[in-house]
């Protein structure tokens, strides 16, 4: 695919993040967003620290990345090849059409969410997340998506090209705000109607 497309693919998917999270769930009591919808099963803000932490970890890493891979002199390229690792972690992660999740995983140790985080302190740094990747984005515009390489957090002997990267960051994203949403739900039958993500 077109480096060019993905990149603008990728800033639209963050900014439709964006709206949600500025623009609806900025609004509602943080009770709903602490709400469970059972004793075994997250809330929203468990979902937003979890995402959190992934990108505590990702995002420093993706930026170190671009800063090295201009201080060499890699330059960007026209067209980005997913390889198969990263095509196989992004597709794991990405909702189906229909919003459903294509399977259930269980979070590394290190990514489990605290018990009762604070809502608007989770929706607060999920925003300004948002923002960086955003940043970062428009950084990768100059770098090539294919030669600079991101190590996973899980396995950090394993290599991700960063465009593989970006689009298993961005899945990982829609993936527990649909879940978010749908522990919000029963929270919400008095409160306006949340949007889809679609």
């Amino acid at each position: 695919m077109q480096t060019t497309h993905l990149l603008e693919n990728l800033h639209q998917q963050t900014e439709q993040f964006l709206q949600k999270a500025i623009g609806e769930w900025q609004m509602l009591p943080p009770e709903i967003l602490a709400a469970k919808p059972s004793p075994e099963q997250w809330s929203a803000a468990q979902c937003l620290e979890h995402l959190n932490i992934y990108g505590r970890y990702y995002l420093p890493a993706i930026e170190k990345a671009i800063q090295e891979a201009g201080r060499k002199g890699i330059g960007s390229a026209q067209q980005f090849s997913s390889g198969w690792l990263g095509d196989y972690f992004a597709q794991l992660m990405r909702p189906k059409s229909d919003g459903h999740l294509k399977s259930k995983m269980k979070s590394p140790k290190n990514a489990v969410p605290s018990a009762s985080p604070d809502p608007r302190a989770m929706l607060a740094e999920f925003i300004d997340q948002l923002e960086t990747l955003q940043r970062l984005l428009t950084l990768a515009a100059d770098t090539n998506l294919n030669r600079v390489r991101i190590p996973i957090s899980i396995a950090p002997w394993l290599r991700l090209k960063l465009g593989d990267t970006f689009l298993f960051f961005t899945a990982h994203i829609e993936r527990h705000l649909l879940q978010a949403e749908r522990a919000m739900q029963p929270s919400r039958q008095t409160a306006p109607g949340a949007l889809s993500l679609s």
